[in-house]
């Protein structure tokens, strides 16, 4: 079997097999999904060094005939675009499965869901025909549907159907989209980069695309999450599962900004029309998302609310429409990953041992769990965009690009970026310094198999933001030729 559909299908092979053992082996259970989630990994990683950063066509590419009558076609491949997102989501899956050891009821169902959202996730980034997309993109509501509403919080039944519906809304508008670019190709196709040949040969006007962009947007948008319809994600993080909040914030809000970039290439003078809105949504998001996360004393609604304000950030990346602006967006949505992934799992370790997560009721960690209180800071640090981690660049990138475009109006993303510190600062104030809270005398530094979970995503934190070159030569070429449509 070709490499990307082996990445993509292991994860479904896993489920098999979870559902096969019988539900009282529950380390076999555990062994098995972490399993899975480690060859896909692997597999991933393996194409690190033969991937080729000088081109920007697509690369390990596969096709196959699926349903001819109708254009659709099983066609796989990455790109600059797609590849840095498939090694961060199959880190992450990995990292939830392990985080994911200490679920003790009904694990059988949870590994089985779990696994299948990776599959899902893998499937939209790899897919390279709009329906294959779209049909991977739907498959992953279900998993998040349970593993919400069967695992998580007080408040899950709310959460899950909040997410459900906004996330199916969302979809009807892209299905609308994908179905008119169709209708609009000649021949019908679904394969992307026969319809991006079809609108360069038959000059698809701006009147054209305004709509079908449109559509596509609000789709995009729901999942990334764009104001004003950022609704279900307060609720889904807190409610969540931690590990299944890892996979939320820290990959599948990357669908919606990653579709976005991919139909940019479709749709160009739709985006281009689109791009000033794009750009007051994104300077809200930065705001509304920044003030919402320093209003809170909750940790885990804190780095969900943080998750809006720098998806802010990704949106003025997109609207920037040049080199600079779409590096930014795509390396803040790989940075943002890795840190908020390592966010949410650490307020989980901290959640497994006080049975709290209020920020009022820490103090002076850091003499009783220095370990946890040194990766928690770096953590928040990164979070903040301090220069030399990972977010730093990103913003940077951004914030040149978008200034290239749009001048002095960028300086208003500068406000959130204060906001950010200032909750950052507040966190690691108020959790590890000042006198020990005698509640906490016993409380113990983080285990073995939380410090291996979370290494890689702390390691990353550091690599991005000394060495960014390493991921920057990936999207190069690609992000060119992106950028190139624009004038």
């Amino acid at each position: 079997m070709p490499i990307l559909s082996l990445i993509t299908w292991v994860p479904l092979a896993g489920v098999l097999i979870v559902l096969l053992v019988p539900k009282r082996h529950v380390q076999l259970i555990r062994s098995v999904a972490a399993a899975g989630a480690t060859v896909s990994l692997v597999l991933a990683w393996s194409l690190f060094f033969r991937f080729d950063r000088a081109t920007a066509a697509l690369q390990f590419t596969e096709r196959r005939e699926w349903i001819p009558e109708l254009g659709m076609t099983y066609a796989l491949g990455v790109d600059g675009l797609s590849f840095p997102l498939v090694l961060l989501a199959t880190l992450l899956s990995l990292v939830a499965v392990i985080a994911s050891f200490s679920i003790t009821e009904r694990v059988k169902g949870y590994f089985a869901w779990l696994l299948l959202l990776e599959f899902a996730i893998l499937g939209v980034f790899v897919a390279q025909d709009w329906f294959l997309f779209y049909v991977f993109w739907e498959m992953g509501l279900v998993p998040m549907f349970f593993l919400i509403g069967l695992w998580g919080g007080d408040k899950r039944n709310q959460a899950t159907m909040s997410f459900f519906l906004y996330t199916l809304g969302g979809s009807i508008f892209m299905l609308l989209g994908i179905i008119a670019v169709y209708l609009k190709a000649d021949p019908h196709t679904f394969d992307m980069i026969g319809l991006m040949e079809a609108r360069t040969r038959d000059g698809w006007d701006q009147a054209f695309q305004i709509l079908p962009f449109l559509a596509f947007f609000i789709g995009f948008a729901v999942k990334i999450p764009a104001f004003p319809l950022h609704g279900w994600l307060p609720l889904a993080h807190v409610e969540a599962p931690t590990p299944v909040s890892i996979m939320l914030s820290g990959v599948l809000l990357k669908l919606g900004a990653y579709g976005l970039l991919r139909v940019s290439g479709l749709l160009p003078q739709g985006l281009e029309w689109f791009a000033p809105a794009l750009l007051v949504i994104g300077a809200i998001n930065i705001i509304y998302g920044a003030l919402l996360a320093w209003r809170q004393t909750d940790l885990k609604a804190m780095v969900a609310f943080s998750s809006i304000d720098h998806m802010g950030f990704v949106l003025i990346g997109i609207a920037a429409l040049n080199i600079m602006g779409f590096t930014g967006a795509l390396l803040m949505m790989l940075t943002h990953g890795v840190i908020t992934g390592a966010l949410f799992f650490l307020v989980g370790v901290i959640y497994e041992r006080a049975h709290t997560r209020e920020l009022t009721e820490f103090g002076g960690l850091a003499a009783r769990i220095p370990l946890y209180s040194s990766l928690m800071s770096l953590a928040l640090l990164a979070s903040m965009g301090l220069p030399g981690l990972a977010q730093f660049v990103s913003e940077l990138h951004v914030l040149i690009g978008a200034f290239q475009r749009w001048g002095l109006w960028i300086l208003i993303a500068g406000a959130g970026i204060l906001i950010t510190a200032a909750y950052s600062l507040r966190t690691i104030g108020r959790m590890f310094m000042g006198p020990l809270n005698p509640r906490w005398a016993a409380l113990e530094d983080i285990s073995v198999r939380e410090l291996v979970a979370i290494a890689p995503l702390t390691l990353l934190m550091v690599a991005l933001g000394v060495f960014p070159s390493a991921v920057l030569n990936i999207m190069d070429a690609t992000l060119t030729q992106m950028a190139a449509i624009f004038r």
